[in-house]
C-alpha cells in the first residue's frame, strides 16, 4: 500500500519549525535521512519529545503504513546532537487490524530505540473514567516568560497552573510532583500525531518539581504513549491549547515515573503518557 497523505522529503524552511526540524528524506536502503537542529535541543541533546516525533514520522511516512498509532514507547539509549541523523523503521508484523513497528534512531551509534502499535480504528461503544482537571481557563493564565532554560522550551506557549518551575531562593519544596498547565506549540500549529508527541513529552521531569531546591538532575529514558485520538479530531482542534497534567508515583534509588495525561478543553482525553526517568540530587 503506498502512502500519499504524508510528505516524503525535505520542506522548506518556511514550514512551522516541527515540520521543519523532523523533515526525513527517503534513502535507497529504506532508511530515512533527517537533521536534528538546535531548536529542539535540551541539556546535552535533542529534546525526547522531539526524538520521539521523528521516530513515529518515520513509520507514519512508510509505503507499508497501516491505519494510524495507537502507541508508540521510545527508549533513548544516548544524546541525538546536532547533525544528520537516519531512521529505520521496520514493519514487524501486520495484523488485519493492527501493525507492530521496530524503529531505531542513529547517528554514528543508535540513539534511540522505538516500538510502535498501527491500527484501523472502528466505531465501538465507548467509556471515560478520568475526570478532567477543573482549571481556569487558557487566557487567565499567564505564559512563562522569555528567557527559558533551555532552546525547545522556546516551541512551547507554556501556562502553568501548578508545579511549574520553581522561583530562585524558594526554601520549601512541594509536597508532591503535581503538575499542571495549558501548552500549545508557538508558533500555533495543527494539532496532528507528531506535536501530540512532542507535546506528551514537555512535562519536566518530576524530580525538578519535587526537589527544586537541591540541585537535582533528571533525565527520561524510556517514554510511552497511549493516543486516544484520530486524526480526524486533531484537524477539528485545529491550533487550540492542550491541557496536560503529570505526576510521579514514585521515587526509587535513582529511577522515578511519571504518569500523565493530555485534554483538550472541552474534556476530552486525547493521549496518556508513561515514563521512566534517571535522577540525582
Amino acid at each position: 500500500m503506498t502512502r500519499t497523505d504524508a510528505p516524503s522529503g525535505p520542506q522548506p524552511d518556511a514550514l512551522h519549525p516541527l515540520d521543519a526540524d523532523t523533515a526525513l528524506e527517503p534513502l535507497p536502503d529504506g532508511r530515512f535521512r533527517g537533521r536534528a537542529s538546535l531548536r529542539y535541543r535540551n541539556v546535552g541533546g535533542s529534546f525526547g519529545g522531539f526524538v520521539s516525533a521523528v521516530a513515529l514520522k518515520a513509520a507514519m511516512l512508510h509505503p507499508a503504513r497501516l491505519g494510524e498509532p495507537i502507541a508508540l514507547t521510545v527508549n533513548f539509549a544516548g544524546p541525538l546532537v546536532e547533525g544528520e541523523l537516519t531512521v529505520r523503521a521496520r514493519a514487524a508484523r501486520t495484523n488485519r487490524s493492527t501493525q507492530h513497528w521496530l524503529i531505531e534512531v542513529a547517528q554514528e551509534a543508535v540513539v534511540a530505540t522505538a516500538s510502535a502499535v498501527f491500527a484501523v480504528r472502528r466505531p465501538t461503544w465507548s467509556s471515560l473514567e478520568s475526570v478532567f482537571p477543573q482549571v481556569p481557563p487558557f487566557d487567565a493564565i499567564e505564559p512563562l516568560p522569555a528567557g527559558r532554560t533551555t532552546p525547545w522550551m522556546d516551541n512551547y506557549d507554556m501556562r502553568f497552573i501548578r508545579g511549574g518551575p520553581t522561583p530562585a531562593g524558594v526554601a520549601q519544596a512541594p509536597a508532591d510532583s503535581v503538575s499542571t498547565m495549558w501548552i500549545r506549540d508557538d508558533p500555533p500549529r495543527p494539532l496532528d500525531y507528531l506535536s501530540l508527541t512532542s507535546i506528551c513529552d514537555a512535562f519536566f521531569p518530576r524530580i525538578y518539581v519535587r526537589r527544586p531546591d537541591a540541585g537535582s538532575f533528571g533525565t527520561t529514558v524510556s517514554l510511552t504513549i497511549h493516543f486516544h485520538t484520530d486524526a480526524q479530531t486533531m484537524a477539528a482542534h485545529g491550533e487550540r491549547e492542550l491541557l496536560g497534567t503529570a505526576r510521579a508515583l514514585q521515587f526509587r534509588n535513582g529511577f522515578s515515573d511519571q504518569t500523565a495525561e493530555i485534554w483538550t478543553p472541552e474534556g476530552e482525553l486525547i493521549a496518556a503518557t508513561h515514563q521512566m526517568a534517571v535522577f540525582r540530587t
